[in-house]
């Protein structure tokens, strides 16, 4: 049977050591990470219309999602250290890759897979031992402050990457991308294990488990359709201020951060307090309404309101989604769980990128921003339709 450690979900406290160093390594990667939103420039210098852009992005959710199961089934038996110390050597590896790309070709596809890879294990597994370390009864709450760590490097790698280009181009960007990887992995080091796996039950493990569980089939299903809509600005903001000159990805971006975090920091209490799906709801119209302010902006103003819309959407949805997936998950599967769960934001980028780039060649900007809306209006539809019908709310989940 798992042991219960010092500073692990059992205890009372949140701000423990193993959550501080794991908080802070997924600062420094997510900041690594997020220097990316300005890589479909890049792409698009070297001659890539916005279909290819979307496919290139692609490229490292197939990698991922391949790895995830695999990825998952270590985690449950091994623990989340071997992954998040693996993760981060492959990450520094293929951001270090990105100063010797000059084209678009074999080399450029072949370390876009690699950095997939880096990110399934990371994604992965530092949002696992985060999940570990995290009181139960405040769960929601905990992991929207994890998030900060995830949310903040958007708005910070936005201007970082807004400053840095124009005087000193992709290959600093690149540079800067790759030291701030090695920060992450050292970082790391220090992380003790938090899991203690039981004996392995046939049956009640695994992505079959995960797959088949019936409380958690309705989050899959609304996880994917918010993963594909994150989509129309995490990888085409870029291209969208380049097209139309409005605004810039660090203003619209530093407006989400500072919502979302606003809500994390001061009003994380909320979903654990007043239920965590009555809390959704209105999370969700707020990304909705935030897709249709940006199809119409026409200045900075504009991309600054959809900014604050989407990020109130964001600064609650993920953590409530991620929240809900730990609580009905069986402890001993949690790691598949989380793998599956990050793996769908992979499945968006897989999904989301060709076909919002598709939109934008035969409609535009406006029309994409539109579509995305529309689906985030369905996918919450659909779910709270769904998710009313398996009784989960004699699991504990008061529900709206």
């Amino acid at each position: 049977m798992r042991t219960p450690l010092s500073g692990t979900a059992d205890s009372a406290r949140l701000w423990t050591q193993p959550f501080v160093l794991c908080f802070v390594a997924n600062f420094l990667q997510g900041l690594a990470f997020n220097l990316f939103l300005h890589f479909p420039g890049f792409l698009h210098e070297l001659g890539a219309d916005d279909v290819e852009i979307g496919w290139i992005a692609s490229l490292t959710a197939v990698a991922a999602i391949l790895l995830r199961a695999p990825v998952g089934r270590v985690m449950n038996r091994q623990g989340r250290r071997p992954v998040i110390l693996a993760g981060g050597v492959l990450n520094c590896l293929a951001v270090g890759l990105y100063l010797g790309i000059h084209s678009v070709g074999p080399l450029l596809y072949g370390v876009r897979i690699l950095h997939g890879m880096a990110e399934a294990m990371l994604f992965s597994s530092l949002f696992t031992y985060a999940a570990d370390h995290v009181p139960a009864r405040n769960r929601t709450q905990g992991l929207a402050l994890f998030g900060v760590s995830g949310m903040l490097p958007m708005s910070l790698a936005g201007v970082l990457g807004d400053w840095l280009l124009p005087r000193f181009g992709y290959a600093a960007l690149f540079e800067c991308a790759f030291g701030l990887s090695i920060l992450s992995l050292l970082s790391s080091l220090p992380l003790s294990e938090g899991f203690r796996p039981r004996t392995h039950t046939p049956g009640a493990e695994g992505l079959g488990a995960a797959l088949s569980q019936a409380d958690l089939a309705p989050l899959w299903m609304l996880g994917a359709v918010f993963s594909v809509v994150l989509t129309a600005f995490f990888i085409f903001i870029k291209r969208f201020v380049d097209e139309t000159g409005i605004g810039s990805v660090g203003l619209f971006f530093t407006a989400y951060t500072v919502a979302a975090l606003t809500l994390r920091i001061f009003f994380g209490w909320l979903p654990d307090r007043v239920g965590a799906k009555r809390v959704l709801l209105p999370s969700l119209a707020s990304l909705a309404l935030g897709f249709a302010w940006m199809a119409g902006a026409r200045n900075g103003h504009d991309l600054a309101v959809a900014g604050v819309l989407c990020g109130v959407g964001h600064g609650y949805a993920f953590p409530i989604l991620f929240g809900l997936v730990v609580t009905r998950t069986p402890e001993a599967n949690r790691g598949m769980a989380m793998a599956v769960f990050t793996a769908l934001f992979d499945l968006g980028v897989l999904v989301g990128g060709p076909a919002f780039g598709w939109v934008i060649e035969a409609r535009g900007f406006a029309a994409m921003f539109g579509v995305a809306g529309l689906l985030i209006t369905i996918g919450t539809l659909v779910f709270f339709t769904w998710d009313a019908r398996t009784g989960v709310r004699a699991r504990g989940d008061p529900g709206p």
